[in-house]
């Protein structure tokens, strides 16, 4: 049974299931949620994540809030109160398990043989002497100069730590009410992984609900543009709000969670799912104004006898290459990969039946004059240029192309991954500025800790601590280094003249490193070290907190560290978020490999299959192969990070880019069979199923165009960098494959081009 007998005898079951399945796909929706956190992104598994959370086991999850205060001096009684009430507010609250300030450390000094434990900030100044004396007793204070108090006094930072159970939006909630609640001129920013969390939850939300209708919006407005009648409108319109839903509705009940890449979902159903029936609607006009006396029984009858292949076809490579994220090691690309293809295949067998069942009994609109008066489009205008271009000048065409392609490809080698999550926030963002200002200011944002396990007052121990930040702090990047031995040795600068043999020394022998402990706990609290030692000091943490810009930064204190741990036995583990961030950077460059190679290889054997010769797979591969270099090339050029974002960028541009090559392919096939040369089978290629192509083109990268009115900087990247690709994908299909097409003149072009019943013109 062919398409139109059976789109004709099932005509209404082919309307009817497809709405059905839509309405019972919105149900699951409700059951749908985003989860905001990237660390979940990973697979189950990675080292990293495991040394976290033996480290949680013992000292408790720690997932530090960053408050940051700027003012002229943070020593002003105006602004010192004013963290003081924040610092208390936060402090009781029963959200909050811990909380850090200058009003929290402590300042361990000697006075007359004794030792003296007191918050590093114990009053507010008021008079200008005071002030003074403060600073300077701050500067003197390793637990809190350039730590909670920058050193030109412009920041201060208060650091807390949400109590178990509690969500990021009550505990960021809680943050806003009490900044509110005790106003003032300092300007606040945020920073923290739970921070960076709520905020990509929030916008996350806020995109999915906007960008969705507006990329709604655009497509139609586009549409009528392009084709001048409601039914080239509403038809691929219907298709794409019925492939989203299906989408999404596939997330819940497949137990997917809707992660930040699943904001992508929606608009790339949006600019993918129309393209099968944006060449069904061209077609159709085109036959429409050629052939007047049709009846539209005969118009789609021809449209699908001469569109069914290429578009199953191009619809089939399409998922192929979206299914190159199936083999991405990160999950949610994994999950894109999965329910975008199943939608793909949906749209596409929405456009071969639900939209021929429709037309079918649809009355003829009028001819488009674009085709009766010979009144030429813009995109019709550069549809003849660029077959003058790539008749008469191919190998200046190929000059080009190859000369751009080089040129562009030269920045691969300044490529680098993204170890710095905070940007995938606009850069005025509070989570950016605040890591500037933690980089200059306290050390940076990243940690690093070092789990000592053992006996801990053993001076071997405890010097092998102090071993370590003495050879870290001179490590270029790293702010500051904190552990028990650290303490030890304030103390120790507290209880002994500065002639003294003892003087800033780690004791050596354990009842001495007892008994400063005991000292401290007789003038300060005890629980002060629960975050430095267990209770029983059998395993210690020390912390390495540092700054870096990229990932060699960061594999340069890391190496650092583990050459320092590889000599030390009582070191045990080396843990820290920075080294989940790291792996998460690993996983990335791995999984665009992995799912750019199934890609590339898997459309070549397909084009191989399809026209019946390995070099049809290796033409069809050019613009691709040419598209990705200049992609990644660009980004290193522009200073573009590989992200979690633009690393799905590889298989969606191969999955939708080599639709254009494969209609230009079957177009030229037909005309070659008509005993035309190569000249006048791609001039006649170009300004026919051209059109269509370009049509379907700008709608994808108008869909994708959306992107820009993110709120969320790795969109707006992705969004830049897909439309690149794609542009540079349709002007190697427009003129790159054509020049070339004249220039070597393919045979597998010429293999049973009467078979693919194009009718002439």
């Amino acid at each position: 049974m062919n398409t139109n007998k059976f789109i004709t005898r099932y005509r209404k079951w082919i309307i009817i299931l497809p709405v059905i399945v839509t309405l019972l796909m919105l149900l699951p929706l409700s059951k749908a949620k985003i989860n905001p956190d990237l660390m979940d992104y990973l697979p189950d598994g990675i080292e990293a994540n495991i040394n976290n959370e033996r480290l949680e086991e013992v000292f408790g999850k720690f997932e530090p809030i960053l408050i940051i205060f700027k003012s002229d001096d943070v020593l002003s009684s105006k602004t010192l109160d004013r963290v003081y009430q924040i610092n208390n507010e936060l402090k009781y609250s029963e959200l909050v398990d811990d909380v850090m300030s200058l009003f929290e450390t402590k300042y361990i000094r000697g006075d007359e043989g004794s030792m003296l434990v007191d918050p590093a900030v114990s009053y507010i100044p008021e008079t200008d002497d005071e002030r003074e004396l403060l600073r300077q007793e701050l500067k003197a204070n390793p637990l809190a100069y350039e730590l909670f108090v920058s050193d030109d006094f412009k920041y201060t930072s208060i650091i807390l730590n949400a109590n178990e159970g509690v969500s990021d939006e009550e505990i960021f909630a809680f943050i806003e009410n009490t900044l509110s609640e005790y106003p003032g001129s300092e300007p606040v920013y945020l920073n923290g992984l739970p921070y960076l969390r709520h905020e990509v939850q929030a916008k996350a939300t806020r995109d999915i609900a906007i960008l969705m209708p507006l990329g709604l919006i655009v497509m139609l407005i586009f549409l009528y543009f392009s084709f001048k009648e409601r039914r080239g409108v509403l038809l691929p319109f219907m298709v794409v709000i019925m492939s989203i839903v299906l989408a999404m509705g596939l997330m819940p009940i497949l137990g997917y969670e809707l992660s930040l890449v699943a904001v992508l979902i929606p608009i790339m159903m949006i600019a993918i799912a129309n393209n099968y029936g944006v060449h069904i609607v061209a077609r159709y006009q085109e036959l429409n104004a050629k052939n007047p006396d049709w009846t539209m029984v005969q118009i789609v009858t021809e449209s699908l006898k001469q569109l069914s292949k290429p578009i199953l076809l191009t619809g089939i490579t399409t998922i192929i290459g979206v299914m190159g994220l199936v083999v991405h090691i990160m999950l949610p690309a994994k999950q894109m990969g999965i329910v975008t293809s199943v939608a793909i295949g949906f749209a596409l067998a929405l456009s071969l039946l639900f939209i021929p069942a429709i037309m079918i009994k649809m009355k003829k609109g009028k001819p488009l004059k674009v085709y009766t008066t010979g009144k030429k489009s813009i995109i019709d205008t550069m549809l003849k240029w660029s077959a003058k271009v790539a008749i008469n000048t191919p190998r200046r065409v190929i000059y080009v192309f190859v000369s751009f392609m080089i040129i562009v490809g030269l920045g691969i080698s300044r490529l680098e991954v993204s170890v710095n999550l905070e940007k995938m926030m606009p850069k005025k963002h509070s989570l950016r500025m605040s890591t500037d200002i933690a980089n200059a200011k306290f050390g940076g944002t990243k940690n690093i800790n070092v789990l000592f396990e053992g006996e801990i007052m053993d001076p071997e121990v405890m010097q092998a601590m102090d071993r370590f930040e003495t050879q870290l702090v001179e490590v270029d990047g790293v702010g500051s280094v904190t552990s028990l031995a650290k303490v030890i040795r304030i103390i120790s600068r507290s209880l002994n003249d500065s002639d003294s043999e003892f003087y800033d020394k780690i004791p050596d022998s354990r009842q001495a490193i007892a008994q400063y402990i005991e000292f401290y706990s007789m003038s300060g609290d005890p629980e002060d070290f629960e975050k430095l030692v267990d209770f029983d000091y059998t395993k210690a943490v020390l912390t390495v907190q540092f700054s870096a810009t990229n990932i060699d930064a960061l594999n340069r204190i890391e190496a650092s560290i583990r050459d320092l741990v590889d000599e030390t036995p009582s070191a045990t583990l080396v843990a820290g978020q920075c080294l989940v961030e790291k792996e998460m950077a690993n996983t990335i460059v791995k999984g665009q490999i992995y799912s750019l190679i199934f890609a590339l290889v898997a459309i070549a054997i397909l084009l191989w299959i399809i026209f019946r010769a390995f070099s049809a797979g290796l033409m069809g591969s050019i613009p691709l192969m040419v598209t990705l270099i200049c992609n990644f090339g660009l980004m290193g050029w522009f200073g573009l990070q590989l992200d979690i974002g633009n690393s799905l960028l590889s298989s969606i541009a191969i999955g939708i880019g080599v639709d254009y090559t494969i209609h230009l392919f079957w177009r030229l096939k037909y005309e070659l069979s008509l005993g035309r040369n190569y000249a006048e089978a791609v001039q006649n290629t170009l300004v026919t199923t051209g059109r269509g192509i370009a049509i379907n083109a700008f709608s994808v990268i108008i869909g994708f165009a959306v992107l820009f009115f993110s709120g969320m900087m790795i969109l707006k990247t992705f969004a830049f960098l897909i439309i690149f690709s794609l542009f540079l994908c349709l002007l190697c299909a427009l003129i790159l494959v054509p020049a070339i097409t004249v220039l070597t003149e393919p045979k597998f072009l010429q293999k049973n081009g009467k078979n693919l019943s194009f009718i002439n013109g």
